[in-house]
């Protein structure tokens, strides 16, 4: 399918929000598994700039290392900075997945525009993400407990993922007359 039929698809569906004669299951999917796709996508650049952002703060790698390390090998964490990385990779890609799918079937703020409601859910998701890995995958899983600087670093740069994953999806998704076209400002820059 061309890009220019899904998105002739994509503002059918958007057109018609709210109204069920107009949008059938099948379109419905698509429409949810295209918002997947891009969450994919937005998860992977979203992570990179996380990583990018933490790495000469913190200077150390993402504790996904730690994960591999106690549950895989049962040695140095480390020793493992491929392993760590890839994880932590794996771990942006997913949650952006599952943002995307969210941010699709989310109705309630359809008044704002997609590149703002992205930029706010997306903030929400990155902060509950970060407590999600300080509850669940470092005090719980890991028993790691950070230093109230390296807190404040770990949550800063699931904001910057937040935000990043945000703007990426709202910026490509239904609503948006041109997701293909690249931002212009009037003097033409």
């Amino acid at each position: 399918m061309a890009v220019s039929d899904r998105l002739r698809r994509l503002r059918s569906i958007t057109e018609t929000e709210g109204h069920t004669s107009g949008v059938d299951a099948h379109s419905r999917e698509e429409h949810v598994a295209d918002a997947v796709a891009r969450g994919i996508q937005g998860g992977f650049v979203a992570t990179l700039i996380m990583t990018a952002f933490r790495l000469p703060l913190l200077r150390s790698l993402p504790p996904s290392a730690n994960f591999w390390s106690q549950y895989v090998t049962g040695d140095d964490p480390d020793g493992h900075p491929i392993a760590g990385l890839a994880l932590h990779l794996f771990y942006g890609v997913s949650s952006g997945a599952l943002f995307g799918g969210l941010f699709s079937l989310y109705t309630a703020g359809r008044s704002i525009e997609p590149e703002q409601r992205g930029l706010v859910w997306g903030s929400v998701y990155g902060m509950v993400l970060s407590a999600f890995g300080i509850q669940v995958m470092l005090q719980e899983l890991l028993d790691i407990r950070l230093e109230a600087d390296e807190l404040a670093l770990f949550h800063a740069g699931h904001l910057v993922y937040g935000l990043s994953l945000g703007a990426w999806v709202g910026s490509r998704t239904e609503g948006v007359e041109d997701p293909e076209r690249e931002y212009e400002y009037d003097d033409g820059n």
